[in-house]
């Protein structure tokens, strides 16, 4: 997976952690996908999916893809500012998706690379309407998606702002 390119030369990477199963570096089952921002309240990844992780043969799981889309797009409330600089994870923007719709326009081929983008729509605080995109290589929109995001209850925030869960930038080639 390369990192992606931005108008201005630059995407900055967001964290990972060590065992969420869409970004857990040390996750054996995950996907292990880097995120990067994409301008203010924008994020995107790119990712080739590979056989495993099949619907119809030849096809990526529409659940996968939505998986996929609900970080993605739950990822760009964390992008802030004019060229999206990363912020930290505060009670105010560690969200959790309290709905979620998905289209399917095409069906994804496995063993491309495609791009998914996700962005927020309205911010109202505590409460943001995002959307997201799964884009084929030839510039097709073949998924798109919008979710409902919601503040996680401060009593819940606090094992989630741990050091073990390892939230942190990881290199790109996953190396230390």
């Amino acid at each position: 997976m390369s990192e992606p390119s931005h108008a201005n030369g630059r995407h900055d990477p967001q964290p990972s952690s060590r065992f969420c199963f869409v970004c857990g570096v040390e996750n054996t089952c995950g996907l292990h996908l880097h995120f990067f921002n994409d301008g203010h309240h924008r994020c995107l990844t790119r990712v080739t999916l590979q056989d495993c992780y099949q619907g119809y043969p030849g096809i990526a799981h529409g659940g996968i893809l939505s998986t996929i889309l609900d970080e993605t797009m739950g990822r760009a409330i964390l992008a802030e500012g004019e060229e999206g600089q990363y912020r930290e994870i505060t009670e105010e923007r560690f969200m959790f998706t309290a709905q979620l719709e998905v289209r399917f326009r095409k069906p994804v081929p496995l063993g491309q690379e495609f791009t998914v983008r996700g962005w927020v729509e309205e911010d109202r605080g505590r409460v943001a309407q995002v959307r997201g995109e799964v884009e084929l290589a030839d510039g097709t929109v073949a998924v798109e998606a919008k979710a409902t995001l919601v503040a996680i209850p401060r009593q819940t925030m606090g094992p989630m702002l741990q050091r073990d869960i390892g939230w942190r930038v990881y290199p790109v080639d996953g190396a230390e």
